[in-house]
C-alpha cells in the first residue's frame, strides 16, 4: 500500500511539516477547527507549542470541543483566543472568567454565519482520511461546517490521518481544494462509552417503552443513550437522523432494528454529523453505505427534521420542575450547546408527523438528592416552556404532560419521582398552590406501589390493552371515564344513582392503601398518555381473610374479553397476596358481570336477598367441569 507521501506525489501534491503551514498564517486571523473527534490534534498541538513570530493574536473557533489537545489551561498559557458555539465542560469556567467568547447560535445556522461572513474564517485546520487514487479524501468522523469554513478560508490545511474512516454522504474533498497537507502524528480522538448504572439503565427501559416501531430517532451521548440501545434492538424499522453518532447506535444498526425504511428523506441511511466513539466504531464506518455523513445544517435543521415522520427528540436532562420546565446538562453529558440547540431538535419533532419530545434523567442525583424539583427558575440551561416536552421520563415510569394541567402535571410527575421523595415535593407543591390544599397522600405509597402487577394483552380487532395498579394521577382519567358510564353501569357500580363525582370523592378513590387495596386498571394509549377504560378493584375486610371486589369496563369496549381477563388477573393476585376468597354484591339484573363471574375456577357461593346476589368466592376448592357455576347456600 502507498504511503501518504507516496499517495500525494502520485496526485502531484506534498507533504509539508507543521511550520510550513503556519508560515502563511499572519497576525489577527480567525482559524476553523474541525469538532472531535475530526480536531486535527497534530496541527493544534504544534500551533499552541509554536513560538513563531507570526502566530500571534490568532482566533480559534471550533464549534464543540471534547478532546485533550485544546485544553483551557493550555490556551490560558498561549497567545490565542478561543470563540465557541458550544459552552462545554472544557468552557465553562473560561467563559466566567472571560478567557474565550461564546457565540449562540443554533446549530443549523452556524454553516449559513461562516458562508456570510457574519463569523469570519480566514484559515480552516481540519482532519481528512488518505485521498484515493482520483484525489478525493473524506472528512471522516466530523462533516459539521467544515466545507462552509474551507470555501471562506483563503488557507486550508489537511491533517491526514490514515486511521480516519473514509466515510460517504457530503464528505468528499478534493486534493486541489488544499493548500498543505500536514502527516497525522497521532491517532484520531476516540470518545469511549459510558457504563450505564442500573438507575440509567431503568430510565432507558421507560424511554424504549415511548418509541415505536417505526420512529426516527434523534441521539446524543451520555449514560441513558448508551443504555438505551439495548432496550431497542427488538423494535422494527427505526430511523436515524442525529447529530452523532455513536458506538450504541453502531450496535443498533448491527441488530437490525435501525433500517431507516421507513424514511421519506435519507431513505435507507443513517445520518449524522459527528461520530463519537472507539476504534471499532472507526472500522465499521470504512465505506458502509448504511451510514450518510452530513452537515449541521442539514442534521439539525427543524424544517429537515419535520420531513420525517415520527421523529422522536429525546433529551438527558439534569432537573424538571413540577410544572413541567426542565434544566439541561452544563458539560459534555449533553452534547448541544444549550437550550436553543434543544429547541431546534425540539422545534423538529412538533413539526414531524406523529412526533413527540422526551425529556429523562434519574429520579435522583447522584449526592441522593431529588432531580425533581419545584421550579427550576435560576439554574442553568434552564427550559422554562412548559411546553417542550411531551413526556419526562425517569427511573420510576414515565410522566404525559401534553394537554394536561400544571396540577395534573404536578400529580403525573410526583408519581415518577423517588418514592422517599414524594412526601415533600406533595408538601411543596401544596404551600406553592399547585396541588389542591387538601390533596391526600400516603406516606409509603411509593414503596409499596405494586409495579409487579402491569401486564399487556391483545384483544379482539388487535387492541392492546395494559393494566396496571391504580395511581393518584389517575384522578382525572378515572372522572372522565365515571361521566362515560352509562345511568345503568354507574347503578350496577354503586348501587345508587350518583350524578357527580368531584375532586374530593375522586382522590379519595384513586389515592389508595396498597396494603388492603388493589385496585387494577386498564387502559388504551402509549404508556405515560393513559386513558382508561376499565378497572377491578379489591378492598380486604379486616380480620376476614377475604376482600370485597367491584369490576367495570367502559361500554365502547365491553365484549372484548377485558372484563373477563380484568376478573381473573384481581382473582389471581389476590390468592398471591394470601387473601382466602372474594366477595362481591351484584345485582339480580346485571347479567354481563354474572356471566364474566362464571368464568371463575373456584365455586361460587351464592345468597339472595331484595334482588342482589351476595356471592363469595373461597380459593381453597376448584369447580368441578361439569357442576354449576354458582351454589345458592340457605340462611
Amino acid at each position: 500500500m502507498s504511503t501518504i507521501a507516496e499517495r500525494l506525489a502520485e496526485l502531484g501534491k506534498e507533504l509539508s511539516s507543521p511550520a510550513q503551514a503556519f508560515a502563511r498564517l499572519q497576525p489577527g486571523m480567525s482559524i476553523f477547527l474541525s469538532t472531535d473527534p475530526g480536531e486535527p490534534r497534530t496541527l493544534v498541538r504544534h500551533l499552541l507549542e509554536s513560538e513563531a513570530g507570526n502566530l500571534r493574536d490568532l482566533e480559534l473557533i471550533h464549534i464543540v470541543s471534547l478532546g485533550d489537545v485544546l485544553t483551557m489551561q493550555k490556551i490560558a498559557e498561549s497567545r490565542f483566543r478561543l470563540k465557541t458555539f458550544f459552552a462545554s465542560s472544557l468552557a465553562n469556567e473560561a467563559l466566567m472568567q472571560g478567557r474565550i467568547d461564546f457565540i449562540p447560535a443554533a446549530f443549523s445556522t452556524i454553516p449559513a454565519l461562516i458562508q456570510s461572513g457574519a463569523v469570519r474564517v480566514d484559515a480552516a485546520f481540519i482532519q481528512i482520511s488518505p485521498p484515493d487514487a482520483s484525489g478525493h479524501a473524506s472528512f471522516g468522523v466530523v462533516v459539521d461546517a467544515a466545507r462552509a469554513a474551507i470555501e471562506r478560508a483563503s488557507l486550508v490545511v489537511a491533517e491526514v490521518n490514515p486511521q480516519a474512516p473514509r466515510t460517504l454522504g457530503d464528505t468528499f474533498i478534493h486534493v486541489d481544494e488544499i493548500d498543505y497537507f500536514v502527516e497525522a502524528e497521532v491517532r484520531p480522538f476516540y470518545f469511549f462509552r459510558w457504563e450505564p448504572d442500573e438507575t440509567f439503565d431503568r430510565v432507558a427501559r421507560n424511554v424504549a417503552t415511548l418509541i415505536e416501531d417505526g420512529s426516527c430517532l434523534g441521539w446524543s451521548i451520555g449514560p441513558m443513550f448508551d443504555a438505551l440501545g439495548k432496550h431497542l434492538t427488538r423494535k422494527r424499522d427505526l430511523g436515524l437522523h442525529s447529530l452523532m453518532l455513536t458506538d450504541a447506535v453502531m450496535d443498533l444498526i448491527k441488530s437490525g432494528a435501525v433500517t431507516n425504511r421507513k424514511k421519506r428523506i435519507f431513505r435507507g441511511k443513517s445520518v449524522a454529523s459527528w461520530v463519537l466513539g472507539a476504534a471499532q466504531l472507526h472500522a465499521w464506518l470504512e465505506s458502509n453505505p448504511l451510514v450518510e455523513m452530513q452537515g449541521i445544517d442539514v442534521t439539525a435543521s427543524p424544517e429537515i427534521i419535520g420531513q420525517l415522520e415520527h421523529f422522536v427528540a429525546a433529551v438527558q436532562i439534569r432537573k424538571v420542575d413540577l410544572t413541567g420546565g426542565v434544566a439541561l446538562h452544563t458539560g459534555k453529558g449533553n452534547i448541544a450547546a444549550g437550550p436553543s440547540e434543544v429547541i431546534e431538535q425540539l422545534m423538529g419533532a412538533r413539526l414531524s408527523k406523529g412526533g413527540k419530545t422526551i425529556a429523562a434523567l434519574p429520579s435522583r442525583n447522584r449526592a441522593g438528592q431529588s432531580n425533581l424539583v419545584l421550579s427550576v427558575e435560576g439554574l442553568p440551561n434552564a427550559i422554562p416552556n412548559r411546553e417542550s416536552f411531551d413526556f419526562i421520563v425517569t427511573d420510576y415510569g414515565a410522566a404525559y404532560l401534553a394537554g394536561r394541567t400544571i396540577r395534573e402535571r404536578a400529580q403525573a410527575l410526583i408519581d415518577i419521582s423517588h418514592p422517599d421523595d414524594r412526601a415533600g415535593l406533595v408538601d411543596a407543591a401544596k404551600q406553592a398552590g399547585i396541588l389542591y390544599k387538601d390533596q391526600i397522600f400516603f406516606a409509603d405509597s411509593g414503596h409499596l406501589y405494586p409495579a409487579e402487577v402491569a401486564t399487556e394483552r391483545t384483544f379482539k380487532d388487535g387492541l392492546v390493552v395494559r393494566f396496571r395498579a391504580i395511581k393518584p394521577s389517575d384522578e382525572e382519567e378515572m372522572r372522565k371515564l365515571f361521566y362515560r358510564f352509562s345511568d345503568q353501569d354507574v347503578y350496577y357500580r354503586y348501587f345508587s344513582r350518583v350524578k357527580a363525582m368531584p375532586h374530593k370523592k375522586m382522590q379519595e378513590y384513586t389515592t389508595v392503601d396498597y396494603r388492603r387495596t388493589l385496585s387494577l386498571v386498564a387502559v388504551v394509549g402509549e404508556p405515560g398518555a393513559d386513558h382508561l377504560i376499565g378497572e377491578a378493584r379489591y378492598v380486604q375486610l379486616p380480620g376476614t381473610g377475604y376482600a370485597d371486589f367491584a369490576l367495570i369496563v367502559d361500554d365502547a369496549y365491553q365484549g372484548k374479553g377485558i372484563a373477563s381477563f380484568l376478573f381473573l388477573y384481581l382473582l389471581q393476585l389476590a390468592k398471591e397476596r394470601g387473601l382466602k376468597g372474594l366477595s362481591a354484591h351484584v345485582l339480580a339484573t346485571n347479567k354481563k358481570v354474572l356471566r364474566v363471574l362464571e368464568k371463575s375456577p373456584h365455586p361460587i357461593e351464592a345468597r339472595v336477598e331484595s334482588g342482589v346476589y351476595e356471592l363469595t368466592i373461597p380459593f381453597d376448592r376448584t369447580a368441578a367441569p361439569s357442576a354449576p357455576k354458582m351454589t345458592f347456600m340457605r340462611d
